[in-house]
C-alpha cells in the first residue's frame, strides 16, 4: 500500500516524518538515508498499523494527496510515497493450502488435535508458530 509522507528537515536538525493519512504516525532519521532505511518510515507505519490492529481500530481512509498539501501543518514539507507491504498485517483471513504428509504422521496430527480439543488446521497452525517461536 502506498502513503504519502512530508518530510521536515531544518537545519541543524534530524530530518522528521510525518504520515498525513495515520494521525500520529511519525518517525525521524539523522539522515534522509535513514527515512527510508530499515528502521525508518516505513517500520514507523508498519508498527502503528499493528498497534491499531491490536487495539480493534481500523485505519482511516486514505486522503488525496492535495488535500495533504493544502494543509499548513506539512507547508515547506517534502513530499514523498512510500510502498509499504502490509500482506502479514491483514486480517487473520484462513487460506486454505494443499499439504502431502505419511499417514501416519497425519494420523498422529489429528490424534493430539483431538486431545488438545483443537481442530487439525488449528493444532498445525500452533504448532508451526510454537516452531518459529523457538527459533532456528
Amino acid at each position: 500500500m502506498q502513503f504519502p509522507i512530508v518530510i521536515h528537515h531544518d537545519e541543524g536538525s534530524s530530518y522528521g516524518v510525518t504520515v498525513p493519512d495515520l494521525p500520529g504516525c511519525f518517525s525521524g532519521a539523522e539522515t534522509l538515508e535513514g527515512v527510508f532505511g530499515p528502521e525508518g518510515v516505513e517500520e514507523a507505519i508498519r508498527l502503528h498499523l499493528d498497534v491499531m490492529k491490536e487495539r480493534g481500530m481500523e485505519a482511516p481512509p486514505m486522503r488525496p494527496l492535495e488535500e495533504h498539501m493544502a494543509n499548513e501543518d506539512y507547508a515547506g514539507g517534502t513530499w514523498a510515497v512510500v510502498d509499504v507491504d502490509l500482506g502479514d498485517l491483514a486480517a487473520d483471513v484462513a487460506v486454505r493450502i494443499n499439504v502431502s504428509l505419511p499417514s501416519r504422521v497425519l494420523n498422529n496430527i489429528d490424534r493430539h488435535a483431538r486431545e488438545a480439543g483443537e481442530t487439525r488446521s488449528g493444532f498445525l497452525a500452533k504448532a508451526a508458530l510454537d516452531r518459529i517461536a523457538a527459533g532456528p
